[in-house]
């Protein structure tokens, strides 16, 4: 299942990740990790304690009802969210700067709308540096679940290994758990064992698969990982209908017609989809693509020095892409005689 990954491949393949997370060179302590520029640039159970007494039993002393009003009174004053929730991996301090991006990525109400279970098994497409490993190893592991990060398949390129590596460091910290590692390309085998896998997240990848002409395998090694009844959610940017698509994705835009098409061909059902990443103030129509706009600011073509004199408040004040969010199910009936 592994892919010999050779370094002119690889030299391809790093630019087109320009819009998924990223992360800086060292791996930092996890309070102070950011993962949002470097690689950018090149390549979601509440326990009710609360007893209530049958009729017929004795009334609790005013001393006991005094104190368990002062202790709801106190729970509700507090805004620390549970232990292992979701929205606690989402405000955790671990994140630090990472957390400017919320307000364009939405991460706690996409994983909402995805109906994720944090005790399976959960897989995520290219996580790059890690701006959503962050969230999810940390939700997962507090739920007993597991994490795992499909990257490139490092065989034969040393830069994709330390890369690989320095991830790995990265999200070596206890908090994390025990993050599995797994690889996926053109040519790569299954993920993981077929069947076993719970949930499949992408991030604003398909155009990356899209460039590399591999889509169709993408959305196939997807539906094989997937148990039945398991679940795939897929954010990207979103190409207006009125506007061609490319076949290769070249803006790094693709229409959300086509995102449904590949996962219907490949087998899955359409569950629902949800608007909340969109950005209605996105034309999709910038001079370097998607990577126009934050966190990417492109002033200039691909590989070309920065454009000093490249107004770039215009796009700032757009802020992020517009994107689809797209929930897709494997028939509880697949596979079955």
């Amino acid at each position: 299942m592994r892919l010999l990954v050779t370094v002119s491949a690889l030299a391809l393949c790093l630019p087109l990740m320009a819009c998924g997370d990223s992360s800086d060179t060292e791996a930092p302590a996890p309070a102070a990790i950011d993962t949002d520029n470097a690689v950018d640039a090149s390549l979601s159970a509440d326990i009710d304690d609360e007893a209530e007494f049958e009729d017929g039993e004795p009334d609790a002393p005013e001393a006991d009802i005094a104190a368990s009003d002062a202790a709801d009174e106190t729970a509700s004053l507090s805004t620390e969210p549970e232990t292992g929730s979701l929205a606690w991996a989402v405000a955790g301090e671990w994140r630090a700067d990472a957390v400017a991006r919320d307000v364009w990525r939405n991460p706690r109400e996409t994983l909402e709308f995805f109906g994720i279970n944090p005790s399976g098994t959960v897989i995520e497409i290219w996580p790059a540096g890690g701006w959503y490993t962050q969230i999810l190893a940390p939700w997962i592991a507090a739920n007993g679940g597991t994490y795992v990060a499909a990257h490139f398949d490092p065989e034969g390129s040393e830069q994709t290994q330390a890369f690989i590596d320095a991830y790995a460091e990265r999200f070596s910290a206890p908090l994390f758990g025990e993050i599995g590692i797994a690889a996926f390309g053109p040519e790569t085998g299954p993920i993981v064992p077929e069947g076993t896998a719970d949930a499949v997240l992408t991030f604003r990848n398909v155009h990356n698969w899209m460039a590399r002409g591999f889509e169709e395998k993408a959305f196939a090694d997807f539906y094989a990982a997937l148990r039945p009844g398991g679940i795939l959610g897929v954010v990207e940017h979103r190409l207006p209908a009125s506007q061609p698509q490319d076949p290769r994705a070249a803006t790094g835009y693709v229409q959300e017609d086509y995102v449904i098409a590949l996962a219907t061909e490949a087998g899955f059902e359409l569950v629902g989809s949800s608007e909340v990443n969109a950005n209605p103030a996105d034309t999709a129509d910038h001079p370097f693509g998607v990577w126009t706009l934050p966190p990417v600011l492109r002033s200039s073509p691909r590989g070309d020095e920065p454009d000093p004199d490249f107004d770039r408040a215009p796009y700032e004040s757009i802020g992020e892409s517009d994107r689809m969010t797209l929930l897709f199910r494997k028939p509880g009936n697949a596979g079955a005689e």
